[in-house]
């Protein structure tokens, strides 16, 4: 099987691949990799929505691309993703003097790896326009008219729904919106200001440069003074900047990208690896490390998640390995004494939730970082981190003792309990009851097969760590075998078994995809459960391996965790599959999978979930762990 639906697209690109040189394949640049995203939005308020920005650097702001029905000659914003708002229509519209009211149109647009880009004319005249991030806190405009005029630049700050404070201070404008947030639009020195327009003279062929800043107000007259200081230093040598971004951008996407892949596929990983930096976040407040929310694009992704922070690692630990640590530590910042890692964390630390933990990923993800870094000191400094975690799933998760753990939660709730599974309404935990095993402690009366595969592959990691690490590991066995215990020998499938009676919760789920991936399973099972997982009315479906099986009375191709497509656990299907030696397979389901998504090989959004049957986008754009696991497929490819 091979990709059919968009061949004229993919000739087409790579027709311009085989223009250039193969060592220019995996950079800025590449025609490939144009218009990776579709973040094209011009507000008409400013309420709490975006489809997508383009931002970087673990900046809390991000930009659009104006519609071309609703043209505006500059980006759109700031956004605030502290806020979560609007702070302006445009930050910098963009016209010349003499003609300030002359309309102008949009010849080109551009969302590529590391920066946006616009050009529009009238009459005879063309502007372009191009925005990077410079760090965390300070974005460089680019602008680059067609003649040496004088430029107008207007500012749509604060309308409507927001009062804004404007004030001019030398070569600055300050837009106060609020008491915690204060932004900071840098020009050149030779700008004059009237009303609501900055006037630039002089305009040299290279165009001129503004910086944005975004300040948090609580940092103080000393941190604004330094980055209003950091920002003329930048407009002094901006091209010291853009080659340095440059550079970081390559950097991303040939540590990323593959060599000898199919040019198609490059856009994908090269999309996936946008997306997660898009959703890159600084350390803000209560968050004490940078890492990556789930998505830009959805208000209440503002902070990290348990199992979403591990997944993300993995597939952040071969292009931006240090934001990789990273993100493990900002979770363990907020290890519980008893050694649970909580649910998720926010920069307003009265948000986090530590009802529940996630499923126990950790290890995975430092042994990927360390696998891609060598970083003894890093191993060093979470080993013990990880063993108090893996510990307490033994000791608060394991109801009978007998050595297998359940999912539960802190205050006894069911859906706190289904939280921790990560699988929030899946139909294996219809009928689950909660049983008590610590005054801060419940478990499901159930045994879930997922959750005890996932810890046979974690012992297996910490020992090899202790012993890289020259340390003891002294934690006792798993009792029996995962294996055995979770095998229904009459189905030939793998389910989660009661407490009470030992019976096998018979729901075909992709919790059966994880003795697969963990190498729990014997070959003999595999070879068992593979004609399930093969079969088009149960496991094979449009997009293959949804959360439930197809011929389950429950599914529902669109059902959250009762049906759709959570691409987490398709990679766990896949890889798994390659595992016990079924590559060609594992390819032509990855091929699948990258062919049908919607929209996946155009501008189209990565999102959090998609219907099994058709490949359409659910839930969330520009989802994270959707990406890292693309990244992955993509990585397993052909292997």
């Amino acid at each position: 099987m091979r990709i059919k639906r968009y061949i004229p697209f993919i000739v087409c690109l790579s027709l311009l691949l085989a223009a250039g040189c193969s060592s220019e394949r995996h950079k800025v640049g590449n025609p490939l990799f144009d218009n990776i995203l579709d973040i094209a939005y011009t507000p008409d308020s400013l309420y709490h929505y975006t489809p997508g920005c383009f931002t970087d650097m673990g900046a809390w702001m991000g930009f659009t691309i104006p519609q071309k029905e609703k043209w505006i000659n500059g980006f759109c914003g700031p956004f605030s993703f502290y806020q979560y708002g609007w702070k302006g229509v445009s930050i910098a519209r963009v016209s010349f003097q003499e003609n300030g009211s002359e309309l102008f149109t949009p010849d080109s647009i551009n969302y590529y790896p590391g920066g946006i880009y616009i050009s529009a004319s009238a009459a005879d005249k063309k502007i372009e326009q191009e925005l990077i991030f410079i760090d965390a806190s300070i974005a460089l405009l680019h602008i680059r008219p067609n003649n040496t005029s004088t430029l107008l630049i207007e500012q749509d700050f604060g309308q409507r729904q927001h009062s804004i404070e404007r004030i001019q201070e030398e070569n600055r404008l300050h837009f106060i919106s609020s008491e915690k947030e204060e932004y900071i639009l840098c020009f050149p020195e030779n700008t004059t200001f009237e009303e609501s327009k900055a006037i630039c003279n002089d305009v040299s062929p290279d165009g001129l440069y503004l910086a944005v800043v975004q300040f948090f107000r609580d940092g103080g007259a000393a941190e604004r003074t330094a980055l209003i200081e950091r920002a003329n230093s930048i407009l002094a040598q901006p091209q010291h900047y853009i080659k340095e971004n440059k550079e970081r951008w390559n950097g991303y996407l040939s540590a990323a990208l593959r060599e000898n892949m199919p040019p198609e596929f490059d856009r994908i990983a090269a999309k996936a690896v946008v997306t997660l930096i898009s959703n890159w976040r600084s350390p803000r407040e209560a968050l004490y490390h940078e890492g990556v929310v789930p998505s830009h694009a959805a208000y209440y992704f503002v902070g990290f998640w348990a199992w979403d922070s591990w997944k993300h690692a993995v597939a952040l630990s071969r292009f931006a390995p240090e934001l990789a640590k990273n993100q493990v530590r900002a979770m363990f910042d907020y290890q519980q004494e008893d050694g649970m890692v909580i649910d998720c964390i926010f920069p307003d630390r009265s948000e986090n939730n530590a009802r529940d933990s996630k499923p126990p990923l950790a290890a995975w993800a430092v042994d990927a970082i360390y696998s891609q870094t060598g970083d003894l000191e890093f191993l060093r400094e979470i080993y013990p981190k990880l063993v108090k975690y893996h510990e307490w799933w033994y000791w608060k998760r394991d109801h009978d003792q007998n050595g297998y753990c359940e999912f539960g939660s802190t205050d006894g709730t069911t859906v706190a309990a289904a939280w921790e599974s990560g699988m929030d309404n899946a139909i294996r935990f219809d009928e689950a009851q909660m049983l008590q095993n610590h005054p801060d402690a419940w478990s499901f009366d159930q045994e879930s097969v997922d959750l005890n595969c996932f810890l046979a592959l974690e012992n297996r990691l910490l020992k090899k760590f202790a012993e890289i690490l020259g340390v003891p590991f002294e934690f006792k066995e798993q009792a029996g075998n995962p294996e055995d215990y979770f095998f229904d020998t009459e189905d030939g499938f793998f389910y989660d078994r009661r407490i009470q009676d030992g019976s096998f919760v018979k729901v075909k789920g992709s919790e059966a995809y994880i003795p697969l991936w963990t190498e729990v399973a014997t070959k003999e099972q595999f070879d068992q459960m593979f004609p399930i997982l093969s079969d088009e009315n149960k496991f094979s479906t449009y997009i293959p391996f949804p959360t439930v099986s197809a011929d389950e009375p429950e599914f529902i191709p669109n059902g959250y965790w009762r049906g759709p497509i959570w691409l987490d656990q398709t990679y766990f299907a896949i890889s798994g599959i390659r595992k016990y030696g079924k590559t060609q397979e594992a390819d032509q389901y990855t091929e699948q999978v990258f062919e049908r998504l919607d929209k996946l090989l155009e501008g189209g959004a990565i999102h959090e979930n998609y219907d099994a049957l058709t490949g359409q986008q659910l839930k969330a754009p520009h989802f994270s762990w959707s990406a890292a696991h693309l990244l992955m497929l993509y990585w397993e490819y052909g292997e």
